[in-house]
This record gives structure tokens, C-alpha cells and sequence, in this order.
């Protein structure tokens, strides 16, 4: 009986240590996709600014503390990137949200072994 009770408990301790380090990390991705989710406006709503202004305005792009000039079709290129970059990364972590599936069967392993405990 007492050879059950420490493995009951090792196993817990275990599913315990699994389910806090997932949550962690479902909480991790879910700050990254607001932070991409940001940059993603922002660059949206420049480009959208952007187009707005003639050809031959001259556009100067921040580089740390200095700032370069360059052509309204470069800047309109980045800012294309910067959203297709940051939605492809949002994709990809919505794809590794399956943590959270990890959690909710670390938690059904917990309650069934609690279960089966009080059973036996």
C-alpha cells in the first residue's frame, strides 16, 4: 500500500511540474501573438498612410539614432514585409497552442489518478 502512495505521488509531482511548465508557455505564446498582433497594425495602418502620399514625397527611415533617407516604394516594401513576417509568426504559434491541450490532459491525469485513488 505504501509502494502505491509513492508512486502516486511521484507521478503526481510530475504531472504537477508539467502542467505549471506548460501553462508558462501557453502564457508565453499568448504574449508573443499580441506583441506580433501590434506590430502587425502598426505596420498596416503606415502602409496604409503611406499610400496615401505622392510618389516623389521624400520618406526617411529611423535606423537607431540617425535616419536614411528612402523611397516611398522601400519604406511601402518593409512595411509589407514587417506584416507578412509578423502573421506568419502569429500562424506559427497559434500551431503550437496545442500546450494547451497539454495542460487539459495533464489536469484529466491528475483528476484520474485522484479517482482511482479514492476508489481503491
Amino acid at each position: 500500500m505504501a509502494a502505491v502512495d509513492v508512486e502516486l505521488k511521484k507521478a503526481f509531482t510530475e504531472l504537477q511540474v508539467k502542467m505549471i511548465d506548460t501553462q508558462q508557455k501557453v502564457k508565453l505564446a499568448d504574449l508573443q501573438i499580441d506583441q506580433l498582433a501590434r506590430v502587425q497594425k502598426l505596420a498596416k495602418l503606415t502602409h496604409a498612410e503611406i499610400t496615401k502620399l505622392p510618389d516623389n514625397t521624400r520618406m526617411y527611415e529611423g535606423v537607431g539614432r540617425m535616419f536614411i533617407l528612402q523611397s516611398k516604394e522601400e519604406i511601402d516594401n518593409q512595411m509589407m514585409d514587417k506584416q507578412r513576417t509578423a502573421d506568419e509568426k502569429i500562424k506559427e504559434l497559434e500551431k503550437k497552442l496545442y500546450l494547451e491541450r497539454s495542460v487539459k490532459d495533464a489536469e484529466d491525469n491528475i483528476r484520474e489518478m485522484l479517482l482511482s485513488r479514492r476508489t481503491q
